[in-house]
């Protein structure tokens, strides 16, 4: 479908010759909102807050190398014959959440282990600030125009998007096309799976049940969105996007490991911390 009109400003700020731009505002806000929510919960679990702050002084670069060598790595044919340091410019573009995620979750195996605290405490903690964090940064990417879906018919737009508001179909018409808003779909998917994950803390279930839950859920969405993106990264050339093969793998994954480590006893504590008691027989 063809439309007309002009893009929100990428800039939040300008001092001086310096621009401050939407993009890293909305991550920032996201990142600060996360940590909050994280040590509030950390420290009512008994866990000092400093153990998550420390953590992400690590895992936040870590994430942003590992979300760059991921997407070297799946658009190798790129830089094949490029200057060498064309890998490391990342301010060309090109990192992947996926990426980012697995240096994360390595980083925080690694970090609880020299700390002495349960990867499984952490990581439960942490999920939820994760999810929100990234339901806030998709917003970034509609300020940058990118992370969109593939041009939407005149039936999909009159029966759904001209429903939302203007900043937005506005902010999807790009170079005269109107497009799908799939950082929308994306962003509201991941409140849902915020929501839930809080839903789920009440009823206190075993250690890594919640971290496992985001995964698989987050995995699930992002499953059925990749379809639709005009940007997606192909598993070494092939015609299957990476993104969807990846999901498919930590659905299974995740809830196999779910029901693994209640099967098995590994999971030994509850999300509060006191051992699982079982029923004699």
């Amino acid at each position: 479908m063809t439309c007309s009109a002009e893009s929100l400003d990428r800039v939040f700020i300008q001092i001086g010759s310096l621009p401050i731009y939407w993009y890293g505002l909305i991550i920032a806000t996201g990142v600060l909102l996360g940590l909050y929510i994280a040590t509030k919960e950390a420290e009512r679990l008994g866990l000092h807050k400093d153990i998550i702050i420390d953590f992400l002084v690590f895992a936040i670069p870590i994430a942003i190398i590992s979300a760059r060598i991921y997407y070297v790595i799946m658009e190798a044919d790129q830089y094949i014959g490029q200057p060498f340091w064309k890998i490391f410019a990342v301010w060309e573009g090109g990192i992947a959440i996926h990426g980012a995620l697995i240096g994360s979750v390595l980083t925080a195996i690694v970090y609880a282990k020299v700390r002495k605290v349960s990867f499984w405490q952490m990581a439960d903690i942490i999920a939820p600030s994760l999810i929100l964090g990234q339901a806030i940064g998709r917003w970034g990417n509609f300020m940058n125009q990118e992370a969109h879906g593939g041009p939407v018919t005149e039936a999909f737009y009159n029966n759904f998007m001209q429903y939302l508001p203007d900043f937005i179909t506005n902010q999807m018409c790009i170079d005269g096309v109107m497009y799908h808003p799939t950082f929308l779909y994306e962003s509201v998917w991941n409140i849902l799976i915020f929501v839930l994950l809080l839903m789920l803390r009440k009823y206190n279930p075993l250690r890594g049940v919640i971290f496992l839950t985001y995964v698989w859920t987050y995995s699930v969405g992002r499953f059925f969105i990749e379809e639709m993106r005009t940007d997606s990264l192909y598993v070494f050339g092939s015609s299957f996007q990476a993104a969807r093969a990846l999901s498919i793998l930590l659905i299974v994954g995740a809830i196999g490991l779910i029901i693994y480590r209640k099967v098995s006893g590994k999971a030994d504590r509850h999300y509060n911390g006191k051992k699982v008691v079982h029923k004699k027989k």
